[in-house]
Order: structure tokens, then C-alpha cells, then sequence
């Protein structure tokens, strides 16, 4: 659909034109109406009821009326697609049971590596992803808040919970190892703190089994690589009146139900809580388990005093069930009775004490119960807080999740529902003043061809309510700060004589109860008068802040350790701050929090008031439609420009683009010379058309046209875009990025190249030299070490040559000239001659024994050649068997009488016996034969 025929259908949805007037009854046929035109588009868009589904945006109807985009939620909804984009907004559908693989890993993972998630299936992970790259990108304003608004019931906190539980899926899978640990460490605390919030400050009412009674914004937070590194929580205006009291059909928090003391509690549980069993408590209607410190006030009720000047006494086992909560509460029960039952009175210096009337009982019996609660809950969040925040050093960015009890009507509304309508109000007027609003009117003033959508504008009904000095709350501020008794009667009609010309309050005056009905943006609301002062006051009695600040249970006495008591006698009546004026204050902190965030809406819609599974009430869903202005929505963002960037931003982002050297220059001159409108004007045209001049052809985008106006529109300081030129312009600039960044990896690793290659010369330049260096060294201890060896050896062998020479008596007579010469013919066979024999005699093998037998001396020299050399050896040598075959070898120098063998350079062997060889003849005996044999036998007949 074209922007003209989203302007035509805008005119048309709202009745911009005027009908055309009939002349007379019988007037000539005339052209047909633009109500007649609209009425036939209408039968022509709804005539294809099939394809009614497939609408994934509401800004693709033509033409775009309450009744067709209800049409197309319904057909969606009965084909069980429950999410569906509405311009800048996502519709979210309540099916109200769980749907399989809707939130699994697998698709959070799919949407965010999706390279273009708005292409996906309409997903509230898209609104997630889009804000996370955000982020990412750096986008102006950085920070990012995601709205889930819509009424009770309709699914806002289970849409909190996907969003944490994505946020912490995308931050654990992009991070580094290091940090993994830490991310599973926040992301499990953040997560688990969910169900603890919720178990506190949720509650079962008519609207609603799980309803938020109290709201929250979570921060998740980032550091500068967009890693979620830690998380907070800030609260508002926990409905703490539920503690005591209870509508009709309607439940206490559920930590009273779950804390499983009734059925899980053991029996030494039981008697340290002192619980019976088959106990009940007035406070939990319907119960089972409970939780029982608080619990066992609701049971002590007093009776009516016999004289007004004493207390009200206990009634029934009231004084047992007090017993059990001093015990609990760890306070004395003297004391505790006597702070329910007796008041203070303070008269300039002097205390007076008061009796209690049994009414007075009963709300001061009341106000320290909720008290006590209030104080938990409060000190839980610090306690989350601590665990899960990070330090200011770590993180940069956050990403907000806003979950606030939705606007609620009931057939009894007090000042817990005011404040609670009030919150929507302000949250649907941030709406307003951020989209439909201020979009438009910027338009106007930029120049660009628009024309108005209408739409509710519910600043009339905050003026009604936050106005001073004339609003609800200044009023009932003023009221509640008077020394007197509260007055419904009269307050009403005060309001009524302050407020009778506001067009948003009306009063029924023939109920019987005061009251006062508001026009708020999603319907009219009636809110009792009677106890809406009182809670507002929510006045603390001293008696019991001293009380509770003298517990001896440690976690009591740091709750209420700095709180100081109110006293309006001494503080005066002026300076007591009511509930209302708090949960104003915070609110308005929260709002300054969305204003300085980029906003992502989504819509939860309630499809029927009785959460049933899967069942579309018509009413009930174009209630809520029109009350948050989704039809105003579709027509904005159909016909509009959802980007907006100025001159300034968008050149120093996408400059970049263009090839124009003026357009760099200007891009680099910007932060020294702000300002030209002009000249920014036409460079971003000139981008812009660059841009789409080299766009790859693709699938169209939502009825993308060639026009250049139907993409983007240059006004007087800001460029306006579409979502799909924002895409094609992120694209062309990563692409660009990617090139520059090749080529500057290119530049850097050749870099690195070079250098580590002149390193690696370096290196081995180095190391030749080391290495020549060593083999030197080693040279060089070789060279000295064969030195020192060769002179060791050298000493060895002269020490040997000379202990040889010393060994031998008559070495003198052994010299080498003194050889004497072998015949040729004695060498060849073998001969032995004999020192003092002048002829050599020839010897063959054994009888070398008779040789020596008949020496004349003990001193033998001996020339021998040959076999007869080697026998003359081996005779001095004693080889025993040892039976295998094995020989062991032993000289027979010592055993034998021999002194000293050595064989000379050529060939003689030199010996010297210490006595006659006779006696050592034997050289291995026959010990098994009788006699003598052998070479003994012819050793004895040659002596003998």
C-alpha cells in the first residue's frame, strides 16, 4: 500500500471528509460517498475471509478500520498466530495455554541470527532483537526500554519473562570463555529472581490467576561488548492492603500459598512455628499452605471494652494466636498486645496513653501486618539487587523491561485501582506524546506532506488526576493532611464542587455510597470514596515501629533498623507523605527513564475475560483496541516515516556511503563546523541516492516503490526513512565496512608478514651464530679433553712400560740387541731357545715342560715363534671346566709360582718363576685316573 492510498484510507477510517448531501428525494443519481466508497473496500477485503491469516502486518490492510484489523487478529488468532506487527507496535494475543516450541532455544537463536529480523514471522523477539541491535549499533539514544502494556490478563508478565529469558540466551551465546561462567551466574539469578518477585507480589484476582499487584522495571545491563553483565530492579506500589484484606473470590500473594507449612513442614517445624495441625487463618481464604509469621495476627480479634477507659481485651483464643506471633515475631507479648490495644498520645513533653476502640484495634492489627510485609518485600529487592547488579565501572548500556499491572475495573474499585489506572494512563500518554503525537506534528514542522490522523488523546483525564492544585490527587493530598476524621460524604462533594467542569468525572448521584467515575482511555472506572483516604494516609503508629525495631529476630531489627517513627504531632500535618504522592513521585522517575530511552511497544490483548484457551470475544478484543489506539497506530505507521535521524547523525554514519570527496571532507569538519541545513541537506541526498542507485535487486518490502520519496524525505534538519531504507542503508554500509576492513586486514597482515618474516632472519641469523658459537665451544673442550687423555694415556703407558721393567729382575739381560737370531727353518716349525744353551732347540707342542723342567735358574728367557709362541702362552694359563661346555679363564702367574709374563715387541716371551717349575708342573691333573701320566710322567722320569 502507497503512502497515497494510506492517506486515503486514513481519511476514510476517520471521516476526514464530509458526506455528500442529497438534493431532494427525487434528485438525479448521484456519485457515490466516500462512506459508500469505504463501505465497498471494506466488502471487497473482507469477501477473502482465507487470507485474512496471512497478514503478518496490520499496515498491509487497504482499508485500515477497527473492523478489519479485528477481522485479521481473529483469523490469526483462530489459526493459532499470536503475534502480529502493527507499524512500531506488536500486537500480542493471550492463548492462555502453553504452546510448544512458541520460546524455545531454537528459535531465539533463529531470530537473532536472522539477517533481517523484521522479514521473520511476527515474533516478540523480534521487538527484542531490534533493541538489542540497537545497541549495537550505537543508535541514538542508546539505551533501550521495551513497553508491555495492556490489561490484566493478558499476558504481560509471561511476555517480561521471554524477553529476560532471550536477553540472557543472546548474551550467554555471544560471549567469550572467559566470561561464561559470569553470564551463567547473572542469567540464572536474574531468571530465578523472577518467580521470587512474582511469589511475593502477585496475586489470584477476578481478572487474572497470576496478576502483577505490584510493578517493576528490570535493567538488564551491558558492557561495551554487549554482554550482560549484571541486572536491577526498581519496584512500584505493591498493593500491600491484600495482606489483610481480600475481595470476594480473590486471593492473598501467593508466598502465602506456596511456602508449603500446612502440608510440608515436618513435625519439629511444626512446633517451632507453633502451627497445629487442621489450623486455619482468616486471611487466606481457600488455603493449604502458608506462610506463618504474618499469618497469626489475622487470628487475634478483641472484644468490645466494658468501659472506655480500658483497653479491649482478647477475645476466644485470640490470646493463644497472640502468644504464637510474639513468639514468631520474636517481641514480648505484653508488649505486643499492649501496642495493638493502647496508643500514645504525646501533649507538648508528656506522653498520655489512650485506649484503643475495637475498630482502632483491629487497623492498627492490620497496619502491622502490612507493615511487616511491605518492609520484606522491600528489603527482598535490595537483597536481589545486591546479587545481581554490577558495579558502575563494568557496564554502559541497559536494555529496560517495563511490567506493570494493567488497567483494571472491578465491581469495587479503591485507591490501589486509581494509582494502578493512573500508571496506564501515564504509560499510554507516553505513548501518545512519543508516536502519535509528536510524530506527526514533527512531520509539520519538517516540511513534509501530512495529513492529521485523529486520534484519543488522554491528556484531559491526567489533568484530571495529577492536576494541581485542582486534580483528584492534590485534593485528596489536601484532605488527608487535615486534622480531622476522614469524611467520604463530604470529600465527594468537594470533588464534585472542584471538579464538576471536567468533562472525564462524572457522579451518580442517587448511589448511596460516595463515589466518583472516571473516563479513563480504555473506560469508565467507579471509585469508592469510603477508605480511600485512610490508605492514603497509611499512617505507621510509633508503638509499632519501636516495637519491630526491638525484635530479637535479626532479620525484623534490620528491616526497621532506620526507620524512624511518624509522628504528625511533631513533624506537622504538612509534611506527611501519602501513598498517593510516593507512587507519584516514582512514577515520575520512571517516566524520565522512558523518555530518555528509544521505546519498543507491544500490545497484549486479552481475547476474553474469562481466560479461556483459545477463544475471540469481538467485543472484548475492539475494546482494547480502540482503547490503546492500535487502528491510529496502523494508519501513522502505514503512511509515515518510523526513522528519524538528523542531517548531522546521518551523515556521520552513512558518509561513508558516498564516493564524493566534499561529502568525506564534511563528514570529517562536522564536529568543528555545525550547522548548513542546506549543504547537510543536499549531502544527504546525495547518499541517499547513491544508495539506492547501487541496491541489490531483492524481494520488495512492504510495498517498496522506485519513488525516492516513498523510501525517505530530507526535511529542514532530520532525514525521515522508512524500515526498509534504514535496512538498505545499514546494509551499504556494512558492506563498505566489510571492504575497508578487508583491506585493512590486507594492509595488516602484509604488515605482519614482513615483520615476522624479518623476525624469522633475525632468528636464524641469530641462531647460526649461537650454534656457531657452541660447535666452537664443544671443539674446543674436545680438543682439550682429548689432550688431557692423550697425556693421561701417555703417563699410563710410560707408568706401565716401567712397572713392567721394574717387575723383571734381569730386564738388563733382555735388551733388544741381544736378541738372538732364529734360524729361518726353527721359525717356520717352531723353537724355543734357551738363554744358556748356544744352539736352539726344537721343540714341538707339550714338551715345552721339559724345556722348562730343565732350566738351569729360575730366570728363563725364551725366544719363541709361531704355534710354539701361542702354546708357550696358553701353558701359563689354567682353563677349568666348568661342565657346559663353558671356560673360564685364569692366569696361572700367582697359583703356579709365576712372577711376571711379558711377550716383547717381536715375538720372545719373557717369564720369571719365584721357584722350581717342578713343583707346579700340574697344570690340570686327572684326579679320576691312578698314577701319574702324561707330562707329569715324563716330568718325574727326566728328574728322576
Amino acid at each position: 500500500m502507497n503512502p497515497e492510498e494510506s492517506r486515503r484510507g486514513v481519511k476514510h477510517g476517520h471521516g476526514s471528509f464530509k458526506k455528500v448531501k442529497r438534493v431532494g428525494k427525487e434528485s438525479a443519481p448521484h456519485p457515490p460517498s466516500l462512506d459508500d466508497s469505504l463501505e465497498g473496500d471494506l466488502r471487497a477485503f473482507l469477501i477473502d475471509e482465507d487470507q485474512l491469516h496471512t497478514y503478518d502486518d496490520l499496515t498491509k490492510v487497504n482499508p485500515v478500520t477497527p473492523t478489519t484489523v479485528l477481522k485479521c487478529l481473529q483469523a490469526r488468532y483462530r489459526a493459532q498466530v499470536f503475534y502480529t506487527h502493527a507499524g512500531c507496535t506488536l500486537v500480542a494475543l493471550n492463548p492462555f495455554q502453553p504452546i510448544p516450541d512458541l520460546y524455545s532455544l531454537d528459535v531465539m537463536r533463529e531470530y537473532h541470527s536472522a539477517a533481517q529480523p523484521q522479514e521473520s514471522k511476527p515474533h516478540v523477539f523480534i521487538v527484542a532483537e531490534e533493541a538489542y541491535r540497537n545497541v549495537q549499533g550505537q543508535l541514538q539514544p542508546v539505551n533501550q526500554s521495551l513497553v508491555v502494556s495492556g490489561e490484566s490478563g493478558a499476558g504481560k508478565t509471561w511476555t517480561s519473562r521471554c524477553l529476560m529469558k532471550y536477553y540472557a540466551t543472546v548474551a550467554a551465546s555471544s560471549s567469550v570463555l572467559k566470561s561464561q561462567d559470569t553470564v551463567d551466574r547473572i542469567e540464572k539469578r536474574v531468571l530465578d529472581s523472577n518467580p521470587i518477585m512474582e511469589a511475593f507480589g502477585n496475586a489470584c484476582t477476578l481478572r487474572n490467576h497470576n496478576s502483577s499487584r505490584f510493578g517493576k522495571y528490570i535493567q538488564l545491563q551491558l558492557d561495551r561488548s554487549q554482554f550482560l553483565v549484571g541486572a536491577s530492579v526498581q519496584t512500584y506500589l505493591l498493593e500491600k492492603t491484600r495482606v489483610a484484606c481480600q475481595p470476594a473470590n480473590e486471593r492473598n500473594f501467593h508466598i502465602f500459598y506456596q511456602a508449603s507449612m500446612m502440608k510440608g513442614a515436618s513435625g519439629e517445624q511444626r512446633k517451632e512455628w507453633k502451627m497445629s495441625h487442621g489450623q486455619s487463618f482468616n486471611w487466606l481464604p481457600k488455603t493449604e499452605k502458608t506462610l506463618e509469621g504474618i499469618l497469626q495476627l489475622g487470628n487475634i480479634h478483641f472484644d468490645a471494652p466494658v468501659k472506655e477507659s480500658e483497653p479491649c481485651a482478647l477475645e476466644g483464643r485470640s490470646k493463644e494466636f497472640l502468644q504464637r506471633a510474639a513468639g514468631l515475631l520474636c517481641v514480648p507479648a505484653e508488649e505486643l498486645e499492649n501496642c495493638l490495644a493502647v496508643r500514645t498520645l504525646m501533649a507538648g513533653k508528656q506522653s498520655i496513653l489512650k485506649p484503643c476502640s475495637r475498630s482502632e484495634c483491629g487497623v492498627r492489627r492490620d497496619c502491622l501486618a502490612k507493615v511487616i510485609y511491605a518492609h520484606l518485600f522491600e528489603w527482598l529487592t535490595i537483597f536481589i539487587n545486591n546479587s545481581i547488579c554490577a558495579d558502575n565501572s563494568t557496564w554502559c548500556n541497559f536494555i529496560g523491561l517495563l511490567d506493570v499491572y494493567g488497567f483494571e475495573c472491578f465491581q469495587v474499585n479503591n485507591l490501589e485501582q486509581l494509582c494502578i489506572n493512573y500508571a496506564n494512563e501515564k504509560l499510554q500518554q507516553h505513548f501518545v506524546a512519543h508516536y502519535l503525537r509528536a510524530q506527526q506534528e514533527e512531520y509539520v514542522s519538517e516540511g513534509l506532506e501530512w495529513s492529521f490522523v485523529r486520534y484519543q488523546d488522554n491528556q484531559s483525564c491526567l489533568d484530571l488526576i495529577e492536576g494541581n492544585p485542582t486534580g483528584v490527587f492534590s485534593l485528596l493530598n489536601e484532605e488527608c493532611r487535615l486534622n480531622r476524621a476522614s469524611d467520604a460524604g463530604k470529600f465527594r462533594v468537594r470533588l464534585e464542587k472542584e471538579l464538576s467542569d471536567h468533562g472525564n468525572i462524572s457522579w451518580d448521584k442517587f448511589s448511596k455510597e460516595p463515589h466518583f467515575t472516571v473516563t479513563h482511555y480504555a473506560g469508565r472506572v467507579s471509585y469508592q470514596i469510603e477508605g480511600m483516604m485512610e490508605k492514603n494516609k497509611d499512617p505507621v503508629p510509633p508503638e509499632i515501629i519501636a516495637l519491630l525495631q526491638g525484635s530479637g529476630n535479626p532479620l525484623l531489627g534490620q528491616v526497621f533498623e532506620d526507620q524512624e517513627p511518624e509522628n504528625t504531632a511533631t513533624r506537622g500535618l504538612s509534611k506527611v507523605v501519602t501513598v498517593v504522592a510516593k507512587f507519584k513521585n516514582s512514577l515520575e522517575s520512571l517516566m524520565k527513564i522512558l523518555h530518555s530511552t528509544t521505546p519498543h511497544y507491544t500490545r497484549c490483548i486479552k481475547p476474553n475475560p474469562d481466560c479461556k484457551p483459545l477463544t475471540f470475544h469481538k467485543k472484548e478484543v475492539i475494546m482494547q483496541l480502540e482503547a490503546c489506539g492500535i487502528v491510529e497506530t496502523i494508519h501513522i505507521s502505514a503512511a509515515g516515516f518510523p526513522i528519524r535521524i538528523p542531517f548531522s547523525g546521518f551523515i556521520q554514519r552513512y558518509g561513508l556511503i558516498s564516493r564524493s570527496s566534499q561529502i568525506k571532507q564534511l563528514v570529517h569538519s562536522m564536529d568543528s563546523e555545525p550547522g548548513h541545513d542546506d549543504l547537510l541537506r543536499t549531502a544527504v541526498d546525495a547518499i541517499v541516492s547513491e544508495a539506492l542507485g547501487s541496491r541489490s535487486t531483492g524481494p520488495v518490502y512492504r510495498g517498496e516503490r522506485d519513488s525516492h520519496t516513498s523510501l525517505v524525505h530530507c526535511g529542514k534538519t532530520k532525514a525521515f526513512l522508512t524500515q526498509y531504507m534504514l535496512e538498505l542503508l545499514e546494509d551499504q554500509r556494512k558492506r563498505i565496512l566489510s571492504r575497508k576492513a578487508f583491506s585493512i586486514q590486507c594492509c595488516w597482515r602484509r604488515h605482519q608478514l614482513r615483520k615476522r618474516h624479518a623476525r624469522r632472519r633475525a632468528a636464524v641469523l641469530i641462531q647460526a651464530a649461537v650454534r656457531s658459537w657452541l660447535v666452537r665451544r664443544v671443539v674446543h673442550r674436545w680438543q682439550r679433553a682429548a689432550a688431557v687423555i692423550q697425556t693421561a694415556w701417555r703417563r699410563w703407558r710410560v707408568s706401565m712400560d716401567a712397572l713392567a721393567e721394574v717387575e723383571l729382575d734381569d730386564a738388563e739381560d733382555f735388551m733388544e740387541d741381544q736378541t738372538l737370531e732364529l734360524n729361518p727353518t726353527l721359525r717356520e716349525t717352531g723353537s724355543v731357545q734357551l738363554s744358556g744353551i748356544a744352539e736352539p732347540v726344537t721343540v714341538h707342542g707339550w714338551p715345552m715342560g721339559l724345556v722348562l723342567a730343565s732350566a738351569p735358574s729360575t730366570s728363563v728367557s725364551l725366544t719363541a715363534t709361531g704355534f710354539q709362541k701361542m702354546v708357550s702362552l696358553l701353558a701359563f694359563l689354567a682353563l677349568p671346566s666348568s661342565g657346559k661346555g663353558e671356560y673360564r679363564v685364569e692366569t696361572n702367574q700367582y697359583r703356579h709360582g709365576l712372577a711376571s709374563i711379558r711377550a716383547q715387541p717381536r715375538g720372545s716371551v719373557k717369564l720369571h718363576y719365584q721357584r722350581s717349575p717342578l713343583l707346579y708342573a700340574d697344570m690340570l691333573p686327572d684326579l679320576k685316573r691312578d698314577g701319574v701320566t702324561g707330562f707329569n710322567q715324563i716330568l718325574l722320569e727326566k728328574t728322576l
